[in-house]
């Protein structure tokens, strides 16, 4: 069975040697008084809570699976995942970063992302039970009317309820505009909702007394497409007037999703029959709420491939220096045994550093978007706030499309490490291949994702957002261009921040012609974003190792090693899809329909 160790000392080496994240935040009002002890204190905990009572339950939920009964409309999760929630929710981990407002703890996000990245690790199934609470809770924090806040956002903080997202429809998957969902006014201000929504993630379980469902619907006046969408709020019980769950609404489970992965998650259809809700905002602009909790998602997700690159990993290296077979090309390595372990193999080395690369170097994309993200919410500078929405704005969707491509390659090179035992199911490694590759999926496509990137979030705003993040890179390059030990880090990450902004240029003026030009260079323009920003951090990674490396702590002579590593064989994949990128439509768009 995988095994998984929660990888404390490279999240302190990111927090505190490269992002110097407690005098960041202790410039903000609502942190000031976090340090170094209580962060690293609260990640080991949670450390041992995914590693202990998470990680022996991750294969149980993918041969076992969620149990439906039809009669009821209920759903039994696999064993021991309520008993595991209800552990969750006894140590206070739902309310970490939530506003004490409402009963949370008030510690900044990064800190819940490093929870929930060790618990991705550890069982993303699990971890998907409680990860949309928190959409749900932030949704409802920023457009919940007061009556809501007070009903819903304690329970969602304490964990006793959980939240989920229900937007997709069988007809109708990335393209909202188009869904039927319609939403009935009543005498006394609810609505009641009728529709049917699919791949419902948690949709139904028995692990909390109450399930919010946020629910896409219209309204009968709605205007056509996307401008016609409300958002709701829909309890799976109503909240009686001492706030516990009362009489069961009619929103109910109708069938689950068999999927190639994430069995120990719920995927739900749910069938609304009238089902009461509340709306949430204003009419027919529920599409502008719920993108906060879609956006949260999409970090979330981001989070889910981070995890699943981690520990798939470290079963994979521990396994290659176990695991003898054959001689190195240069020489017996283990002149005592019969064989030589595999990793004195050039090509097992090759699949785990890419691993190890893209886990290093998610982690450190990952934690400092959640640290844009907390000052963007709790500075009191305008400026830095909207500076820190731009930065996050434009990195969401590289966080999601590419952590989550990484972990689909990742995981499928940690598999091949261990041969033909890695297409069993006793080494788990092809469970995490199997659920890798839904999370490129989830929260809009990644090609969607490359889609927002490039339309959007860069030629959106004439490249403003980008512009802001290229000072960040022009900066460390001006500071680091004349150190001659940093030239093998600078400048790659300088040449090709400039062929990024010429391939920006030039899309942008193809797509005033052809729209499709867009469409076509998307994919392949995320993944140079991708590299361009894991560079920026992996050549400031690089600096504080060489900084430290003759200290003698191994730890900085790896990190060094791995940075070499990444600008030396996955950097150089940027070539190839800057020439695909401007390949243009035409080979794309050529072939006529009949001839598919």
């Amino acid at each position: 069975m995988p095994q998984y160790t929660p990888p404390l000392r490279d999240m302190q080496f990111v927090m505190h040697e490269l992002l110097n994240v407690v005098d960041e935040l202790k410039a903000l009002p609502a942190h000031a008084d976090i340090d170094v002890d209580t962060i690293n204190a609260v990640i080991e905990e949670g450390g041992k809570f995914a590693a202990t009572v998470l990680a022996p339950l991750n294969r149980i939920g993918d041969e076992q699976g969620c149990v439906l009964d039809k009669t009821s409309h209920e759903v039994t999760a696999p064993k021991g995942f309520k008993q595991a929630y209800a552990q969750y929710v006894e140590g206070g981990w739902p309310a970490l970063s939530c506003d004490p407002a409402h009963g949370g703890q008030g510690l900044p996000h990064l800190v819940n992302q490093c929870m929930f990245e060790m618990m991705n690790s550890a069982n993303q199934a699990w971890t998907m039970y409680p990860g949309l609470s928190h959409g749900a809770y932030e949704a409802l924090v920023a457009h919940g009317s007061d009556e809501q806040k007070k009903t819903y956002l304690p329970k969602l903080t304490s964990g006793e309820w959980t939240g989920t997202m229900c937007l997709t429809e069988a007809h109708c998957g990335t393209d909202l505009g188009m869904l039927r969902t319609k939403a009935e006014p009543q005498a006394d201000g609810s609505y009641r909702l009728t529709g049917n929504k699919i791949f419902i993630s948690a949709g139904e379980h028995d692990l909390a007394a109450n399930i919010i469902h946020l629910v896409l619907a219209r309204l009968p006046d709605a205007p056509a497409g996307s401008k016609g969408i409300s958002l709701f709020v829909v309890p799976k019980f109503l909240v009686s007037a001492d706030g516990t769950p009362g009489v069961r609404n009619p929103i109910f489970c109708g069938g689950l999703e068999h999927k190639m992965g994430i069995h120990g998650n719920a995927t739900a259809q749910i069938n609304l029959d009238g089902a009461v809700g509340t709306l949430v905002g204003q009419p027919n602009k529920g599409l502008a709420a719920m993108f906060v909790m879609m956006n949260a998602a999409r970090l979330g997700v981001g989070m889910q491939g981070l995890g699943l690159t981690e520990v798939a990993y470290q079963n994979a290296a521990a396994y290659a220096k176990d695991r003898i077979q054959m001689r190195s090309l240069s020489g017996p390595k283990a002149p005592d045994k019969p064989a030589d372990p595999i990793i004195v193999h050039p090509d097992v080395r090759r699949m785990l550093l890419t691993a190890r690369a893209y886990a290093e170097g998610g982690r450190a994309l990952a934690m400092w978007t959640t640290l844009q993200l907390d000052k963007e919410l709790a500075s009191a500078d305008a400026a830095v706030k909207a500076e820190c929405a731009d930065l996050v704005a434009l990195v969401t969707p590289i966080v999601k499309a590419f952590l989550t491509d990484n972990a689909w390659l990742a995981t499928s090179h940690c598999m091949q490490v261990f041969g033909g035992h890695g297409y069993i199911a006793e080494s788990g490694m092809e469970q995490f291949v199997r659920d890798s590759r839904i999370n490129m999926i989830y929260e809009g496509t990644n090609t969607i994702q490359s889609l927002d990137l490039l339309g959007r979030k860069v030629l959106g705003d004439n490249g403003a957002k980008l512009k802001t993040f290229g000072k960040l890179i022009a900066q460390f390059v001006e500071d680091e261009g004349v150190n001659e030990d940093m030239q093998e880090f600078v400048n790659p990450l300088a040449d090709l921040g400039d062929k990024v902004t010429k391939l920006t240029t030039e899309i942008g003026m193809k797509a005033i012609k052809n729209p499709d030009e867009v469409g076509a260079a998307a994919v392949d323009y995320l993944r140079v974003c991708g590299h361009l920003v894991f560079a920026y951090f992996w050549a400031r990674m690089a600096k504080v190792a060489l900084a430290k490396v003759d200290g003698g702590d191994p730890f900085y002579k790896a990190k060094l090693t791995t940075a070499r590593f990444y600008f030396a064989k996955l950097l150089p994949e940027t070539a190839m899809l800057i020439r695909t990128a401007r390949a243009g439509a035409a080979p794309l768009m050529a072939m006529e329909e009949a001839l598919f």
